[in-house]
């Protein structure tokens, strides 16, 4: 079958008897094999343990035993997220082997049940923060649109693997937008859930108060299919929260009705900006009033303040979770590691609970705006995916300064990246929406009308094309 194939259309195909569990997982394994050397997208990859999986899902399916959507996909997995299947790394020296060994995460656990097959785990940056190294024993993720460049962090593996169709969505984390940023880089969606919907028990901590686990997938279909399947409270994650997930949004490609604010005062106009960024955001604008949406300028409340808060806390709590580990053996950190980590010793307790503080605020003066807003939509990140040779030669910041994430995760709403277009050199750049807490069903509606009009999710690199067969 040719590309792109998306969680929904393998479904249905599964059940008209057209495909194969089997042959969906074989079909990934080969691509695996021809690309991974090049691209870096997993640690550890379980392909007999997988194609044992989807034999006996295609031995339920003729039998009438449905799991749902998920039922014989196979997904990738962060590495800093336990599965039974095999070790979990973070893609660091410094954590302990035996961490979640043999042990799945409440999120694998509800996927497996789900019916959903794990294919292996995948590169990350280590400890899910830091910058790419490749002095470190691990793989160096490259981006399918371009392997000179960075597919971003760091969900580096997921977003890779889904844009190259080594498998059809995986799991991501976020907390200062490495679901959304590997997204908008390798041009798939991504969905960050509100702070609480999802489980984090199983997954090794970098921010407590700002983790969030969710999907990377093709559509935001497929992202709101992998979404129900995790999203829930257990009694083993005391931040998880009891609140019920929607009912699936109605995914008919109208927007009429809602009402969508438009923020540029904090995303448009400012250094570093892609060429492309500014007119290819703009026609995304109008493409959602195009579908029915009402469109009116929104600027967001203590944005720069909710960023250096965000930033504070995700710092402080990561040094919390490490500072032993650093005592005791730092020279098993990576440099960029080391180094941010430092910069949390450099924050007093004060200025820890100042920050909270001022998050609430935030949220507050968020809740007022959404009072009369559906969503507000702003660009994922005005430039593309930097090359190798820019990050190793000290342009982190000016990179990572277009990148437009961190503000979402500092306040816990729930956001969704959709690809909206290309820059001059072919490599993807993203919308992203954000809305109340607990209303992905509302990001979903929007993400869907707008890929039902356009297909910017449905380009495929070529790298990956050439691998499938089709020119």
């Amino acid at each position: 079958m040719s590309l792109p194939f998306t969680i929904a259309e393998t479904a249905s195909a599964l059940r008209d008897g057209s495909i194969t569990s089997v042959e969906v997982v074989e079909r990934g394994i080969a691509r695996a094999q021809a690309l991974d050397a090049e691209l870096g997208v997993f640690i550890n990859r379980f392909d007999e343990q997988a194609l044992e999986a989807a034999a006996k899902a295609d031995e339920e399916l003729a039998a009438g035993v449905d799991h749902g959507p998920l039922h014989g996909i196979p997904l990738g997995i962060k590495d800093n997220i336990a599965a039974a299947e095999g070790p979990t790394t973070a893609q660091s020296m410094a954590i302990d082997p035996a961490w979640g060994d043999g042990k799945d995460a409440i999120v694998i656990e509800r996927l497996k049940r789900s019916g959903a097959i794990v294919a292996g785990k995948l590169s990350t940056m280590e400890f899910a923060c830091g910058m790419p190294d490749p002095e470190r024993p691990f793989p160096l993720p490259r981006n399918p649109w371009d392997v000179d460049r960075w597919p971003g962090g760091s969900s580096s593996g997921t977003g890779a693997g889904v844009a190259a169709g080594l498998f059809l969505a995986g799991l991501g984390t976020d907390t200062a937008g490495s679901i959304r940023m590997p997204a908008s880089f390798c041009g798939v969606s991504g969905l960050k859930p509100t702070y609480g919907r999802v489980p984090n028990a199983g997954s090794v901590p970098l921010g407590y108060s700002m983790d969030h686990i969710g999907p990377l997938a093709r559509s935001a279909q497929d992202c709101w299919l992998v979404l129900e399947a995790i999203a829930g409270p257990d009694p083993r994650d005391a931040d998880a929260v009891d609140r019920s997930l929607p009912a699936p949004p109605p995914l008919d490609g109208s927007l009429n009705g809602l009402r969508i604010g438009i923020e540029r005062e904090h995303h448009l106009g400012l250094e570093p900006e892609d060429p492309a960024a500014v007119p290819v955001f703009e026609q995304a604008v109008e493409a959602l009033e195009s579908l029915g949406a009402t469109v009116t300028e929104v600027s967001l409340p203590l944005y720069q303040e909710a960023l250096v808060a965000g930033l504070v806390t995700f710092l402080s709590e990561g040094l919390a979770y490490h500072h032993p580990d650093l005592a005791e053996r730092p020279d098993h950190y990576a440099p960029s590691n080391r180094a941010l980590f430092s910069m949390g010793a450099s924050f007093s307790g004060a200025d820890y609970v100042q920050s909270q503080r001022v998050r609430r605020a935030a949220q507050r003066a968020l809740a007022a705006v959404f009072s009369d807003l559906d969503a507000i939509v702003m660009p994922a990140a005005t430039v593309a995916a930097p090359s190798y040779d820019q990050l190793m030669t000290g342009s982190t910041l000016r990179v990572l300064g277009g990148v437009h994430t961190l503000y979402w995760d500092a306040v816990g709403n729930p956001a969704l990246v959709v690809p909206m277009g290309f820059t001059a050199e072919r490599m993807p750049l993203s919308l992203q929406l954000a809305a109340p807490p607990f209303a992905e069903d509302v990001l979903v509606r929007i993400g869907d009308a707008y890929q039902r009009l356009t297909d910017w999710h449905l380009q495929v690199p070529p790298l990956a094309q050439e691998a499938a067969g089709i020119a």
